[in-house]
């Protein structure tokens, strides 16, 4: 028997929706206001309170669900999943248990392999304890209620680094859809992994569950751990006890929580107070044409039909803001290569600096292009245009404004330039003899002191060819 072991991971991805109001009430769907602050009777669980189903959510979920290739089911029940805890005023969650939104889907991952899904289902999300008061906690329930789809994988996965890239995949198809944000540091998304090990050929370990993940780079490391662990376990003779388990960050490790529920500790029945969800195949159709060109296949169409490099078609396609601008830019003119450079290197570096998003609105398609335009006219220099670029970000000013504003005209003016060069050639004799002699790169000594003495604003081509011809006429 092959006595190495075979990890066996499968993930359920939690996913906010990003609605105005939440899923069975008028709450506003919003982050980081002042705790208890959009909450209404229905989602603090007042008796006699009715949940009203959002549409905009089923709006949602189904295209997410269609963008995952998954099948929506026509006929689907919500249900009560009950337990307690603080942060969930009904002792109950409205969930789905056996019917639901939609089954089968999957991700294609960079590699060619596919992650599979069992199921994808609707659900509402549960307050928020706060546990840093000493001896009390906090409940703020301004999430209760938001909409989920959770996400439920096979047990497709065999390393962290898989299901990293997964996550990273599912969450580009997520954004895209415009179905959520996909922010992991507010909790959008949200993700427990189930670990196991095995011998290969032999029946699935004893699954663990690490729960509550809220990054990409912690769920590697929950998993790395729990594999690591395990593996200690077994081979010490010991045994794998099926368990909740918490990730604590600081130390890198998983720790025990609880025992690991199965689904009939939560005695899941039929939502009393909804209806099933009933959907019209032509309406589902109707979601499906909605959706855009999803991110592979359009990385796939920027490298056969553009020429551009994988590199730069990952970068372009990983945000659609980013893709569309590339997109909408390209239609005015400007070379796809070129246009490619300017935002994989330029605009994402000038966007960093700032800690701005293109959602932000401070740069169009019109306004990038006249950008590059003056670049490549010669109006102004390619340094030049770097810092138009990050004041057109700032400031939302178009660059032929900004070029005067900043005064970064180029000089092209042939007298002034040749002023210029024959200034940098005075006591250089050795330096135009290495250029006579075919040393072209010699120039650059020549060229570097016009380009300080002009701040920059010489057009450089202009100032090489200058000075190449006045070497050239003082040799007679």
């Amino acid at each position: 028997m092959d006595n190495t072991w075979e990890p066996v991971i499968g993930l359920e991805v939690h996913c906010q929706l990003a609605t105005a109001t939440k899923l069975f009430c008028g709450c506003a769907n919003t982050f980081g206001e002042e705790p208890n602050t959009h909450t209404c009777v229905v989602c603090s669980a007042q008796p006699g309170a009715l949940p009203v189903l959002n549409q905009g959510a089923v709006k949602h979920a189904v295209r997410a669900c269609l963008a995952l290739d998954a099948e929506v089911s026509e006929h689907s029940v919500f249900a009560r999943k009950n337990y307690f805890y603080c942060d969930l005023p009904k002792g109950y969650q409205i969930s789905q248990y056996d019917r639901p939104l939609a089954l089968g889907g999957g991700v294609a991952l960079p590699d060619g392999s596919r992650v599979r899904f069992e199921r994808i289902h609707m659900e509402e999300d549960a307050g928020k304890a706060i546990h840093d008061r000493g001896s009390r906690t906090l409940v703020d329930l301004n999430r209760a209620g938001v909409p989920l789809i959770e996400m439920v994988t096979e047990p497709d996965l065999s390393s962290s680094e898989e299901a990293k890239a997964f996550l990273v995949a599912l969450r580009e198809i997520l954004r895209y859809t415009r179905v959520s944000d996909g922010d992991m540091e507010k909790g959008s998304l949200r993700c427990d992994v189930n670990v196991s090990i095995h011998h290969p050929n032999t029946p699935f370990g004893v699954k663990v569950e690490v729960k509550n993940l809220n990054s990409i780079r912690h769920v590697g490391g929950a998993i790395e751990h729990e594999i690591a662990r395990q593996t200690e376990v077994l081979e010490g003779g010991g045994r794998v006890v099926q368990e909740t388990r918490a990730w604590n960050p600081d130390r890198r490790e998983t720790s025990t929580m609880r025992s690991k529920e199965n689904a009939e500790d939560y005695r899941y029945f039929p939502e009393p107070d909804l209806p099933p969800l009933v959907l019209a195949r032509d309406w589902i159709e109707d979601q499906r044409t909605l959706l855009v060109e999803l991110p592979a296949a359009r990385r796939s169409r920027f490298q056969g039909e553009l020429g551009l490099s994988e590199y730069d078609a990952q970068v372009l396609c990983a945000d659609r803001s980013v893709a569309d601008l590339f997109e909408g830019t390209l239609a005015l003119g400007v070379a796809a290569k070129d246009l490619a450079n300017w935002i994989t290197n330029d605009l994402m570096r000038a966007l960093g600096e700032r800690d701005l998003e293109l959602e932000d609105g401070r740069l169009s398609a019109k306004g990038l292009a006249d950008l590059v335009r003056l670049v490549q006219e010669g109006t102004i220099h390619r340094s030049a245009g770097r810092e138009v670029l990050g004041s057109m970000l700032e400031s939302g000013k178009d660059a032929a404004t900004l070029v005067g504003e900043l005064g970064l005209e180029q000089i092209s003016d042939p007298s002034a330039i040749e002023a210029l060069c024959r200034t940098a050639l005075l006591g250089r004799e050795d330096v135009a003899a290495q250029v006579r002699d075919g040393k072209l790169k010699a120039l650059g000594a020549l060229v570097g002191p016009v380009m300080k003495a002009s701040q920059g604003k010489a057009n450089p081509k202009e100032v090489r060819d200058t000075l190449l011809r006045l070497i050239e006429d003082a040799a007679g």
